[in-house]
């Protein structure tokens, strides 16, 4: 299937949308030989052209990416950076490796993306105040047990939580136990994203709204674009869940669309009852709970609905219909402010893999990939996009052999088999979320 520009959808919702307006880097055309390309500027294609730029110096670094930044999944996000991820099922062990590998990873890219923040002064409202997982309801607090389990056999920094101690710091009344894991940092995702695209090194050559629609291997590589084409010795694939559309990971990767309210700004009474924190984040410990956020600049936001939806956003007729979810939980939830408005609604799209694996690594010769972050993206992927970029060039560190031993991806069938596993899989996450929903 030959792809086009409309193969890239996008709109105007989003964490963009508090941004003021921002001028894009041209889109390429013409013909163009390069050492290195890099497709896709979100956290991942970010790092990895910025530590390529450090590499060669001397050598200009072609960053390409088929929408504008902060347009893509890495500006719709909820704004989580991890440390620690939470695995589900209870803690087994035998897996500790596999959980400190994974923690490490995280960490590294938290590190990295703090380093950069810093030293750019990139206005994205970083807090390091770390996340409260949380639990409403009777599946979730017997996994609540187990992530305390966890935390406790991994020495992780954490607060145990109870109901009386969560309304205090976050105003409501749902959630009956939780844990505040200390490390991690809330952020304004689109503005990470542009604050980190607008401080690229000088070598870093960005094309926005530029979508490569296809790839003949072979010495030098040759990209067609909309109208040109570009040769390079070396590629770096960063598209995540898109992979698949310009041949890669099609049978392992999939995408998933999920959705989220924001209110307006709110009052200085209305934030009064909502605790004694100024800003905090909420993860559920159920897999299909609601991620909500009192955000720096005194929004809430919520996002509890997930599906799979071919890849794709959601229109603005199906986002106002997934309004209605968001706004019984939020209203359960924040009884005190029925009153208050939604004022935007966003979707975006995470890449899952079937068995919960990253990809990292050299897909064909001269081509490389990192993808695949389940949800856990903006850190994991800035630590991927770095490792991805030091592996092509021969390097060896802690850090890429962790990325190196991610587990093989599982085999998915395809359409239309892939379609129904696929919405089975997303839908299943829902079974027994109750009130944590």
């Amino acid at each position: 299937m030959k792809l086009s520009r409309d193969d890239f959808a996008t709109d105007r919702h989003g964490w963009a949308e508090f941004l003021p307006e921002r001028l894009p880097s041209p889109t390429l055309s013409g013909t163009h030989r390069v050492s290195f390309i890099v497709i896709g500027a979100g956290v991942t294609g970010l790092a990895c052209a910025r530590r390529l730029a450090d590499l060669h110096p001397d050598d200009e670094i072609l960053l390409l990416d088929a929408r504008l930044v902060g347009q893509g999944a890495s500006g719709r996000n909820s704004g989580y950076a991890v440390a620690v991820s939470q695995f589900g099922g209870g803690f087994k062990a035998s897996e500790m490796p596999n959980y400190q590998r994974i923690n490490r990873i995280n960490q590294a890219g938290l590190d990295l993306l703090r380093a950069q923040v810093s030293e750019n002064d990139i206005a994205c409202q970083w807090n390091d105040c770390g996340f409260h997982h949380t639990a409403a309801d009777k599946l979730s607090m017997k996994e609540c047990e187990q992530f305390v389990h966890y935390l406790e056999a991994m020495n992780i920094a954490h607060t145990r939580l109870d109901q009386q101690a969560l309304r205090e710091r976050l105003g409501t009344n749902t959630y009956q136990r939780g844990v505040h894991v200390h490390d991690g940092a809330l952020l304004q995702p689109a503005a990470l994203v542009r604050g980190l695209a607008d401080s690229l090194p000088d070598n870093v050559k960005l094309c926005e709204q530029t979508p490569v629609l296809g790839i003949v291997e072979g010495a030098p590589l040759t990209l067609a674009l909309e109208n040109g084409q570009v040769r390079t010795d070396k590629l770096f694939l960063a598209t995540n869940y898109e992979a698949g559309k310009i041949g890669f990971l099609a049978r392992y990767l999939i995408g998933s669309t999920l959705a989220g309210s924001f209110t307006r700004i709110l009052t200085g009474p209305e934030l009064a009852s909502l605790g004694n924190l100024s800003e905090w984040g909420v993860l559920s410990l159920h897999g299909g709970g609601a991620t909500v956020r009192l955000t720096a600049d005194g929004r809430l936001c919520l996002r509890n609905t997930a599906e799979y939806h071919g890849g794709a956003l959601l229109s603005d007729k199906q986002l106002a219909d997934r309004q209605a979810i968001h706004r019984e939980s939020f209203e359960r939830r924040f009884p005190q402010l029925a009153d208050v408005p939604f004022e935007f609604a966003w979707s975006g799209v995470e890449g899952i893999s079937r068995n919960g694996t990253n990809f990292f690594g050299r897909q064909h010769d001269n081509i490389y990939l990192a993808g695949g972050y389940n949800g856990s993206g903006v850190s994991r992927g800035t630590a991927f996009g770095t490792a991805l970029a030091d592996y092509a060039n021969g390097g060896q560190s802690d850090l890429i052999s962790d990325c190196l031993a991610s587990a093989p991806g599982s085999w998915m069938p395809p359409r239309p088999l892939l379609d129904v596993g696929a919405a089975f899989t997303v839908r299943s996450r829902f079974k027994g979320v109750g009130l944590d929903r």
